[in-house]
């Protein structure tokens, strides 16, 4: 299981910050919408389905990076990723994406009728080609608002 605060902060995020790497070494960054946390698994939606798609298809490792901005608490986490396209847990992730979809889009709109930062588009405008990205967390690096370290294997 991942620590709580960090389940609890990831369960509150729209996007994660991932990173993969080709067999080549050529690094790829992109932002992955958070789907859910479940355990050790993180389920994020690829949207764009490019460089961090093909790169995970060559090489099925994967690191993300988050801050709490509250406490300053960072976090790496480090892991291997199933790709998935279809399927019956595919289906009932992409159910879940929806639901989710729906939910976060009626928060926008009500934080922009309250005056709030509102965005270009909602998210129910999210294009219908995605794949999933089920990410088993076989690491979790914390990093303290001094730089300090602390490891914990999965």
């Amino acid at each position: 299981m991942l620590p709580k605060d960090l389940t609890d902060l990831l369960e509150k995020r729209e996007f994660i910050s991932v990173a993969t790497c080709d067999f080549k070494g050529r690094p790829n960054a992109a932002p992955k919408f958070v789907l859910k946390v479940e355990g050790n698994t993180i389920y994020l939606v690829d949207y764009t389905i490019g460089m961090t798609w093909k790169n995970l298809k060559a090489n099925p490792r994967i690191s993300m990076s988050l801050t709490d901005t509250r406490t300053l608490k960072g976090y790496q986490l480090n892991g291997s990723v199933k790709i998935m396209s279809r399927g019956k847990v595919f289906d009932k992730l992409r159910q879940e994406m929806t639901a989710k979809e729906i939910r976060l889009t009626t928060q926008h709109i009500i934080d922009e009728v309250r005056g709030q930062p509102a965005h270009e588009t909602f998210e129910i405008l999210i294009s219908e080609k995605f794949v999933i990205f089920a990410v088993k967390i076989e690491e979790v690096i914390e990093i303290d608002i001094h730089g300090e370290l602390k490891r914990n294997k999965k």
